[in-house]
């Protein structure tokens, strides 16, 4: 698997946390409400090709204020999703080179959907953390994602076109995060989106009871 399409698949895993923006519903939070950073344990469980590498192990980093999300994957590089300038680039770092993304790829990428809904279904403790499990379903996909109060996803399962995975959270770090962190590199060569950028292998949404 090509290197942008690995960071695309990892962000994918993070749907749960952004599926639906009608805020009437009784829906976990869209965007944590302070500053963290999160380890993740990645697991794909089903449709990733032969021969393909495993994902590998992923953080999601959060500006709270921006509504930005920054997705770092162990050794590949990183991607930058900016829901309120609604703009999102992925970042090649050995290539030293960034590739724009449209922000509706980004949502497919992502599982975005206003049509999604939920159902709690109970609570749990992840990394030390309370969540709340809530069911998920958006079409013909199915999952559950366990989220704090505050809008932090911890633990997610699920299964769409074939394909199933999870991430459970490693460790969570609230703090302060840096906003040159959450920008495009200066220097750095723009490319532009492979045409017909494939869905992921992975998580496109949350998990199949």
């Amino acid at each position: 698997m090509k290197r942008p399409q690995l960071i695309a698949s990892a962000l994918a895993v993070a749907a749960p946390m952004f599926a639906g923006a009608a805020a009437a519903q009784d829906r976990p939070p869209l965007f944590p409400t302070r500053d963290v950073s999160v380890a993740y344990r990645v697991t794909e469980t089903q449709g990733r090709p032969a021969g393909q590498p495993a994902l590998p192990g992923m953080t999601l980093s959060w500006l709270a204020a921006a509504q930005t999300m920054r997705v770092d994957l162990a050794g590949m590089g990183w991607m930058v999703a900016d829901h309120r300038a609604q703009r999102g680039f992925m970042v090649m770092e050995q290539m030293r080179m960034v590739m724009n993304i449209p922000m509706d790829q980004v949502a497919k990428h992502t599982g975005m959907s206003p049509t999604a809904r939920f159902r709690r279904t109970g609570s749990a403790t992840v990394a030390g953390h309370g969540c709340t499990v809530w069911n998920f379903e958006d079409g013909t996909d199915r999952g559950t994602a366990c989220i704090t109060t505050d809008g932090v996803m911890l633990r997610a399962q699920g299964s769409a076109q074939g394909q199933s995975g999870s991430m459970e959270a490693t460790q969570v770090t609230y703090g302060t995060q840096d906003p040159a962190r959450f920008r495009v590199p200066a220097g750095y060569q723009t490319m532009q989106m492979p045409q017909g950028m494939p869905n992921i292998p992975g998580l496109t949404g949350a998990p199949r009871r």
